[in-house]
């Protein structure tokens, strides 16, 4: 039932912002050399690596200028880059992702390998245990703002929750955090 929910709302946000997204690729490409999409291998489900993709926000080296994360002011961060962080256009091709059946709408944000020592075992294996989301229940209640720690317990108490009406939720707190909230960095 998920996996069909998963495909059916994809495919209807796709739709419409697709014309979007063209635009926003054109700009991207206008303001900094190199691909327009970023891919970045991250852990799925049950540990298995793909490759997660998003509108590039950042200058094309950025992984060569500092850490796998970003932080407030982040120089490597590109004009329009901050346009699509702070309103998480960025995410959009993740719904390719979702499609491919790597990810989920909703689920934990899917890790980075080197965000394993992060976690003690049993909540690495709990973490992928189910898919990973372009947004979960961190993303929802507290966007970019909450720490390691919070992300870590949000992400943990999602699994133990999970259900589509508690997805539901999550999605339309999303949107809430989305139109309300600063932004990311």
């Amino acid at each position: 039932m998920k996996r069909l929910f998963d495909i059916i709302v994809s495919f209807s946000i796709l739709l419409p912002m697709f014309p979007i997204m063209i635009i926003l690729a054109v700009f991207i490409k206008v303001e900094t050399k190199g691909p327009v999409i970023f891919k970045q291998e991250r852990i799925g489900l049950h540990g298995k690596r793909f490759f997660v993709y998003k509108f590039r926000s950042m200058n094309f080296d950025a992984s060569k200028q500092g850490p796998y994360y970003t932080m407030p002011g982040d120089s490597r961060i590109t004009r329009v880059g901050r346009f699509v962080r702070k309103t998480s256009m960025d995410e959009l091709p993740q719904l390719f992702n979702v499609l491919k059946g790597d990810m989920s709408l909703v689920g934990p944000r899917p890790d980075v390998p080197a965000q394993h020592s992060n976690y003690t075992d049993s909540q690495w294996e709990k973490r992928n245990s189910v898919l990973p989301g372009i947004t979960g229940l961190a993303q929802a209640l507290q966007r970019s703002s909450a720490g390691k720690k919070k992300r870590t317990e949000l992400d943990l108490e999602y699994i133990d929750k999970a259900s589509i009406s508690f997805d539901i939720w999550i999605m339309l707190m999303t949107v809430k955090q989305l139109l309300f909230s600063s932004g990311k960095n």
